[in-house]
């Protein structure tokens, strides 16, 4: 009997248990969002709509998740259990209403009242099930992996950017089922059931450790204003930029890889490019996390990012690798290292902040402060996206290329703009975000 109590105690207080496995339960169903192109054209021909007027359902979503993540974090900070609820039932409910809305305009062909409902489903309740999903691990794993914080918060992060390689081809052989096209609705059925499953089985599973102490109702805990203070105020402006450029630019990119991929002659292996810069994506929250917890200070990760997106981009952008690529294997070669680079370093950003953010400002408020900062996803996934659109629709030339109409120069000119705030983040990182005390302490050290 005790030998079973000593077992069922083993589990219940096992870090992989209670946080990491919870974690990619719970991301690894919110990241399916980035799969949104999979599907968003289909989505548009069966409800009677044009694919622009679609895509706001995408922005909002995004939009939806920041914000929620910032009004929300203190629900997340006093209660995971609750949060992960809330996430649980707000993310596949918007799921299960999108199918709802796309079936209802199958038959009321270009409905106002579809597109509304599809922006409400896939958009709000979705946004907040993502945003509060997203957060309610990520204190809980820092709790549990006290030396190893990135590697733990970025095995999660990657689980949202992996989400795309796993479920695509899932979501594509359901969208093929059907040839009648009803395959769209019930793809968001069948995998709203699904993700319910995994979301509440790590909503059960996940848990803070014993010997962490939240303060009770009785205790004074500072607010999220006077967190910030604690440090030059300079200094959370500076994380908030960089990470809302990193996240502007990679959206702006990521947004027009596919089109990117049909100017240099890769159209047959768009597909594959695009699990591969999924693999990129997830990789570079994790090596980029991990690598993080071996230097004196975080932001030096963000620090290499940035040079590294803008070295690429320059190059890319000096030799006009995207116009002149198709045929060209070294400027192909170019264009691709440019589009795994500028994903890894889209999702090593978002692994890093919470764990930036503990370093300066402690483990007290992290959850509300990493939510507030994550408003900084909200406005560039309005941003992003719309930024390349802009560029790409008033620059440059459409062409006929292989059956596909693209705009080469277009998508060349937005590098213009990635590398003139890739160099604004950077210089941010430099000069806004100061050294963490442990940084400073090893180094004065070193002088020692």
């Amino acid at each position: 009997m005790e030998n079973n109590n000593a077992k069922a105690g083993g589990w219940r207080t096992n870090k992989w248990v209670r946080a990491a496995i919870p974690a990619l339960l719970l991301h690894c169903s919110i990241g399916t969002v980035y799969c949104w192109s999979v599907f968003s054209q289909e989505i548009a021909d069966y409800i009677g709509f044009g694919k622009a007027s679609v895509e706001w359902a995408f922005s909002f979503a995004i939009f939806f998740l920041g914000m929620s993540a910032a009004f929300l974090g203190n629900i997340v900070e006093k209660d995971i259990h609750k949060s992960s609820l809330i996430a649980t039932i707000c993310f596949t409910a918007g799921m299960l209403l999108t199918g709802f809305f796309i079936y209802y305009g199958g038959s009321h062909k270009s409905s106002p009242l579809v597109l509304v409902g599809i922006y409400l489903s896939y958009g709000f309740i979705m946004g907040i099930g993502l945003g509060t999903g997203y957060l309610s691990p990520v204190k809980t794993l820092m709790l549990w992996f006290q030396d190893k914080k990135g590697l733990a918060t970025g095995l999660a992060v990657a689980g949202f950017g992996a989400a795309k390689a796993i479920a695509s081809p899932i979501m594509t052989s359901l969208l093929n089922k059907w040839s009648d096209g009803s395959g769209i609705y019930k793809m968001f059925w069948i995998l709203g059931c699904i993700y319910f499953v995994m979301m509440f089985v790590g909503h059960l599973l996940l848990k803070k450790p014993d010997g962490w102490h939240e303060p009770s109702g009785d205790e004074k805990k500072p607010g999220i204003l006077e967190v910030i203070k604690t440090k030059p105020v300079s200094n959370y402006i500076g994380i908030w930029l960089m990470f809302y450029i990193n996240i502007t630019c990679g959206l702006a990119l990521i947004s027009q890889e596919k089109a990117i991929v049909k100017c240099i002659g890769l159209a047959a292996f768009a597909g594959t490019i695009s699990s591969v810069s999924a693999i990129f994506n997830a990789g570079g929250r994790l090596g980029f996390s991990a690598w993080a917890d071996l230097l004196k200070d975080r932001n030096t990760i963000y620090k290499l990012i940035f040079i590294l997106s803008i070295g690429f981009t320059a190059i890319v952008m000096l030799t006009r690798g995207i116009v002149n690529g198709e045929g060209n294997m070294l400027l192909t070669a170019l264009v691709l290292c440019l589009i795994f680079v500028v994903n890894a370093g889209y999702g090593g950003g978002f692994s890093n902040v919470p764990t930036l953010l503990s370093d300066h400002y402690g483990m007290g408020s992290i959850s509300a402060l990493h939510g507030i900062t994550l408003s900084a996803w909200a406005f560039a996934g309005l941003t992003g996206n719309q930024l390349a659109t802009f560029i790409v629709n008033h620059s440059g030339e459409w062409i006929d290329h292989d059956g596909s109409r693209v705009n080469p120069a277009g998508y060349q000119n937005v590098l213009y703009a990635t590398l003139v705030l890739y160099i604004i983040a950077l210089v941010a990182c430099l000069v806004l975000v100061k050294p963490t005390d442990k940084a400073l302490q090893a180094k004065a050290n070193k002088k020692k």
